[in-house]
């Protein structure tokens, strides 16, 4: 029996202790916004917070956040940073098959929580590693440029 602390409420779950948090998440506690992509954290969709940092829930065995805080995008979004973000990404379109979105919108709030008007390098930064098949990552930009109020002019490198 593991107990883990999600979207702030402590959940206990009888799984393997090496059984990856995404399955957790996804089959144990019905949390099905986090994404199963490749398997191999390399693409993000399984993006979730750990003490509120990006992390990888593919690969991250279970015991390992057993005193941690995770936070899914079903806990992001109950966030008013978290409701900016998600209101961005539809005033703008930004989803075209969407599959990637939950992991992108993550990355994106712990971007703006550690850096609230990011430049364009920032961004490339923090969202290197989330890969949208579709390619909207212009539209992912605007996204989080209209999520920290900020316009294109503001944040662009000279």
């Amino acid at each position: 029996m593991v107990t883990v602390k999600v979207n702030g409420v402590a959940r206990s779950v009888d799984v393997p202790d090496d059984m990856p948090l995404l399955w957790v998440l996804r089959d144990e506690l019905d949390l099905k916004g986090t994404k199963f992509g490749c398997g191999i954290a390399q693409c993000g969709a399984c993006t979730v917070h750990v003490d509120g940092q990006p992390m990888r829930a593919c690969i991250t065995p279970i015991t390992s956040v057993a005193d941690a805080e995770v936070t899914t995008l079903e806990g992001i979004v109950a966030t008013k940073l978290g409701q900016k973000v998600r209101d961005a990404w539809l005033d703008l379109d930004v989803m075209q098959c969407g599959y990637c979105q939950s992991g992108q919108i993550m990355s994106a709030v712990a971007l703006l929580k550690e850096t609230p008007k990011p430049t364009d390098a920032e961004i490339d930064a923090a969202m290197d590693g989330n890969v949208c098949r579709c390619a909207t990552y212009t539209r992912i930009r605007a996204a989080i440029k209209t999520a920290a109020g900020v316009s294109a002019a503001d944040t662009r490198e000279v």
